[in-house]
């Protein structure tokens, strides 16, 4: 009952009641953003959302749009302003997702939304992740994050899919809050510690 109902109507509730709550907070992170970054304020991509149909999801946006002498943009690091790596410490970056989530592209809680070039490289198993919707956050995230190996993420991805519940989301939503506060397995640059999913499989394939 929850999985088919009552998870949609707690992720509504939840969502409008942040935004409602937190409208202050978006309204002076948005200021800063554009004083600081420029236009635009949001960061927008293209991810794979449940059954794999591709959704915008929305961010507010972290970095600079600097370049190099011929007009090619510089490397993440060299575009991720002091204010920004603040906005991904903190996960703040991630609150415009709760429109995401009250437009029924996200959950509060599910497997998280990867990139779509992604998609040719799960196993069948792993395809698994897209019977939900993604979330903002979700069980991978609250056992070890980006310090987790690709298979153990995609794994806890699944174990989130079959064990999906209203106290299994409300753990989730607990421990979420408790590692935002403590800024715990947060990496600014995730890629600086491990390959994307495409090329750790390609390599794979090549060895």
């Amino acid at each position: 009952m929850y999985r088919k109902f009552g998870k949609r109507w707690f992720d509504i509730i939840v969502a409008l009641m942040a935004i409602i709550l937190l409208a202050p907070v978006w309204l002076f992170l948005a200021l800063m953003v554009r004083l600081k970054l420029g236009s635009p304020i949001l960061f927008r991509q293209r991810r794979p959302g449940r059954y794999s149909r591709p959704f915008t999801i929305l961010k507010f946006r972290t970095m600079s749009d600097a370049c190099d002498n011929v007009g090619n943009l510089l490397p993440d690091a060299d575009r991720l302003t002091p204010f920004g790596q603040f906005l991904r410490r903190t996960s703040m970056d991630e609150l415009p997702e709760l429109l995401n989530v009250l437009k029924g592209e996200m959950s509060l809680v599910g497997p998280r939304p990867l990139l779509i070039n992604y998609l040719p490289y799960y196993s069948e198993y792993e395809r698994r992740r897209h019977e939900e919707r993604p979330g903002i956050s979700g069980w991978a995230q609250i056992n070890g994050r980006n310090d987790l190996s690709w298979n153990e993420r995609l794994s806890c991805d699944i174990w989130y899919v079959d064990n999906l519940s209203f106290l299994v989301d409300i753990k989730v939503l607990w421990f979420t809050l408790l590692r935002v506060f403590s800024q715990r397995n947060v990496q600014v640059l995730p890629r600086s510690s491990m390959l994307d999913l495409d090329e750790e499989r390609r390599k794979i394939e090549v060895d």
